[in-house]
């Protein structure tokens, strides 16, 4: 029963349009504490101060969600058949083309949930997509579906980086897949290429410097000092994807949601230095960059620009 459940979960993620799926037994993560703790000890976390709390639940998933034994993990590709044009232009990350990606991978994951439910039965347990405090690469990495790069990043080797990740924690034993080596070596091009050396060492990220965070989560004022790195970018930044040898093998995905207007598309840096509230909220209805509110990608605007 537990082959045949997990067989059916796999293939049921896939024909939803989920580009991996790998499953881990849910425990206590131990050897992510002290990593983790030390990482919120240096401040590396910014402002985001939901980081520190629920360190527990983080770390625990059975204390996130009772009673769980599997955590299932899955990735889902956004990387777009055609990059908008960058000559002259401000950047945003490839992530934000299209809708909101919380929106439209949570739809299908409780798809999955309900028909994990209908096959199986009485199954308890819930759905996350970059939400509530789960340590989503280290269960992605335990679950097999990559490893993470010197970025910080889950990389996979024949899909490359450009993928959302989201979980499934429930109360089902189910067969357990095996982590995959760590197949960086000796290549550190996304250090190098870093603009504002926010990769401090391997896996570790000082968001403080992160072109990412100061135009996402931030809410001040972007530092000065990094004005002249943003290389202009007003949403993100992929940079330390872009020069990674694995993302050769990333294809374009399949997700209608994900391809952007056209009324993005045609934005030029003029157009974005003259975007009005209005236009903002009109262009960017259900957009992961309504985000940062329209204050916040006029600030970001001023400091690329």
């Amino acid at each position: 029963m537990i082959e045949e459940n997990t067989k059916f979960i796999k293939n049921k993620a896939r024909e939803l349009g989920f580009s991996s799926i790998g499953i881990s037994k849910a425990r206590h993560l131990h050897e992510e504490e002290n990593k983790f703790e030390k990482w919120l000890s240096q401040g590396y976390q910014g402002s985001m101060k939901y980081l520190e709390k629920n360190l527990d639940k983080r770390l625990d998933p059975r204390k996130l969600v009772p009673g769980s034994k599997s955590i299932i993990s899955l990735s889902f590709n956004y990387y777009p058949k055609q990059n908008i044009d960058k000559k002259n232009n401000f950047i945003i990350s490839k992530y934000a083309y299209g809708k909101d990606y919380h929106k439209v991978i949570r739809k299908k994951l409780k798809k999955l949930f309900e028909c994990i439910k209908e096959k199986i039965g009485d199954v308890d347990g819930r759905v996350f997509v970059d939400s509530a405090p789960v340590h989503e690469r280290a269960w992605a990495k335990l679950s097999g579906l990559g490893w993470i790069g010197k970025n910080s990043l889950l990389i996979n080797e024949r899909k490359g980086s450009y993928f959302f990740l989201a979980e499934i924690i429930c109360d089902l034993e189910l067969e357990y897949d095996s982590p995959t080596p760590n197949r960086c070596g000796k290549c550190t091009r996304c250090i190098d290429a870093c603009p504002t050396d926010a990769i401090t060492s391997a896996q570790v990220i000082n968001a403080n410097k992160c072109i990412s965070y100061l135009t996402i989560e931030n809410k001040k004022e972007i530092p000065i000092e990094f004005k002249d790195n943003l290389n202009d970018a007003i949403f993100g930044c992929d940079i330390c994807q872009d020069v990674c040898p694995w993302n050769k093998f990333s294809k374009p995905h399949n997700e209608e949601k994900f391809i952007p207007k056209n009324e993005i598309t045609s934005l030029k840096k003029n157009d974005w230095i003259e975007l009005t509230e209005e236009t903002f909220n009109r262009i960017f209805e259900g957009s992961a960059i309504k985000r940062t509110k329209y204050e916040g990608i006029i600030r970001n605007i001023k400091a690329a620009n």
